[in-house]
């Protein structure tokens, strides 16, 4: 993943990797003055799309789960949080397995909450159902701590239309109730 990343940017021209670490250098930044929405995919899994047929959500033996390299990365992104001292508040998942180790695992709590259940295989009134859940306590989200939400690649792409890999977060103003992206850190590289 990292040398794929490193490629692209090269490819992207001679200034394009300086660009990148400046923009990241200010989502730090931002993110230590607090009041951001942090939309952020679980770690990376075990090999597969989606969960194995017959999966129970309370069971996370029948569900694709963290890998043992998802594990580690999710503890760096938390380490890599604390040591740029960013304010965490409210850490809030999917109540899929790999979302909850995920926030357990890189921050210490988490509070499952089914809006952000994957919407892979739902309807489209589900699913406007859940992104209006969202918005409407996200939307809203102010003051000096930054609010963190583990959810699925389907979910972030509905909510700002960006597909991230695993581990990525994409990093939210909540102004007027909408979630602008401001951009995408991978936090433990």
């Amino acid at each position: 993943m990292l040398r794929r990343r490193f490629l692209a940017l090269l490819a992207a021209g001679p200034g394009a990797p300086l660009a990148a670490a400046a923009q990241d250098a200010v989502l730090w930044q931002r993110l230590r003055a607090g009041g951001h929405v942090l939309l952020m995919r679980h770690a990376a899994t075990d090999l597969g799309i989606g969960d194995p047929p017959g999966f129970v959500l309370d069971r996370c033996h029948t569900q694709r789960n963290l890998s043992e390299a998802g594990r580690r990365d999710a503890r760096r992104i938390g380490e890599v949080f604390r040591s740029r001292a960013i304010p965490v508040g409210q850490v809030m998942s999917s109540r899929w397995c790999r979302c909850l180790d995920t926030a357990r695992l890189a921050f210490g709590r988490v509070q499952p909450a089914p809006m952000l259940d994957s919407m892979f295989r739902e309807e489209d009134a589900a699913r406007r159902a859940k992104l209006a859940e969202v918005l409407a306590r996200a939307g809203g989200h102010e003051g000096k701590d930054n609010l963190v939400l583990v959810t699925h690649d389907v979910n972030i792409r509905a909510l700002v239309g960006e597909s991230v890999a695993q581990g990525e977060i994409v990093v939210t103003d909540p102004a007027g109730g909408q979630l602008r992206k401001l951009g995408v850190l991978r936090a433990h590289e």
